[in-house]
C-alpha cells in the first residue's frame, strides 16, 4: 500500500511551501490540509497548538499519508518535537512527521558573512525561541535577531501584498530590525505567508542582504530526505495527484489559493 505526502498548515501559508515541493517533486501525490477554522495558531498556548496539530496530523494519517510535512512555523516550533518523540511511537510508529524550521536553520549559517542573521516571524514563533536554539546547534558563532511582524499575515490574506497599503508595515518592520541590528546580512522569512511579500520586501531592503524564503529550502530538504530514506520513498504514491482540505468554508479557501498557489483548486471540507 502506498499513499500521498501530507502537507499541513494552520491556514493558507503552507501553500507557498507546497508549491515549491510540487515544483521539485511533481511525481508524488499530495494532500494539503489547512486548519483555517482554528487559525491563527500563533497566539495560542503550547498545549493547544500541540493538540490541534496532532489532530490534523492524525487526519492525514487516516487519509493514508505515510509522511506529513508541517508547513507551518508555529506548529513546527510548538508541536513537532512532542509529536515525533512522544506521540508517533504510540499512534503511528511507522509514519513520519517533518517540519520547516530545521531545514531552514541548517542553511542560514552557510549564507551569512557577518555572522548576524534576522528572523521575521509571527509572535508565536518568536516566543518559542526555536530559531535561535536550532541555529545555535549548527552555527554557535551566529548571532540571531528576531522580530514579530503581526501585520504581514492579514496584509497577505486580504490580497494587499502588492498594494501601496503594504508599504508602511513592510518598511516599519525592516527599519526596526535593521536599526536594532545593522550588521545583519541574512534575513529569514520565517512564516510561510511572508514569501507573498517578497517583491515588496526587496523594494525596501538595503543592498547586500540575502532574503531567505523557506519553500525551496524545504523542497530540497524533502528531496534529500527521500533519497536517504528509500524505505519511506517506496511507500509514497506517484500519480501526480493533489487534494485540498480545509476545516473552514471551502469556497473561501479556494479564493485564497489564487494568492498562494497562483491558481484556484477544488477544496473539500473536513471537520477538525
Amino acid at each position: 500500500m502506498t499513499g500521498p505526502i501530507g502537507v499541513f498548515d494552520s491556514g493558507y501559508g503552507g501553500l507557498t511551501v507546497l508549491k515549491e515541493i510540487i515544483a521539485a517533486l511533481p511525481q508524488y501525490d499530495y494532500i494539503y490540509f489547512g486548519d483555517n477554522a482554528r487559525a491563527p495558531y500563533g497566539n495560542r498556548g503550547f498545549d493547544t497548538i500541540h493538540t490541534y496539530t496532532l489532530q490534523c496530523v492524525q487526519h492525514l494519517f487516516d487519509m493514508g499519508c505515510p509522511l506529513v510535512i508541517l508547513a507551518c512555523n508555529t506548529a513546527s516550533a510548538r508541536a513537532l518535537r512532542t509529536i515525533q518523540q512522544k506521540d508517533l511511537p504510540h499512534i503511528a510508529p511507522d509514519r513520519r512527521v517533518l517540519g520547516v524550521i530545521r531545514p531552514t536553520t541548517e542553511m542560514v549559517g552557510t549564507l551569512t558573512q557577518s555572522g548576524e542573521v534576522g528572523i521575521l516571524a509571527t509572535k508565536g514563533t518568536v516566543a518559542s525561541e526555536s530559531y535561535p536554539i536550532e541555529i545555535n546547534k549548527f552555527f554557535p558563532h551566529v548571532k540571531v535577531h528576531q522580530l514579530a511582524c503581526p501585520m504581514w499575515v492579514p496584509i497577505v490574506e486580504n490580497g494587499e501584498a502588492d498594494g501601496e497599503g503594504a508599504d508602511y508595515f513592510v518598511k516599519k518592520y525592516l527599519h526596526q530590525i535593521l536599526t536594532d541590528a545593522p550588521d545583519i546580512d541574512t534575513l529569514v522569512l520565517a512564516c510561510t505567508h511572508y514569501p507573498i511579500l517578497t517583491k515588496k520586501i526587496k523594494q525596501f531592503l538595503p543592498g547586500g542582504i540575502t532574503l531567505l524564503s523557506q519553500g525551496k529550502i524545504v523542497a530540497h530538504s524533502l528531496k534529500d530526505y527521500l533519497q536517504r530514506h528509500p524505505e519511506m520513498e517506496v511507500r509514497l504514491s506517484k500519480n501526480g495527484g493533489r487534494k485540498y482540505f480545509t476545516t473552514d468554508d471551502p469556497l473561501i479557501f479556494e479564493k485564497q489559493t489564487e494568492i498562494f498557489l497562483g491558481e484556484t483548486v477544488k477544496t473539500e471540507f473536513i471537520n477538525p
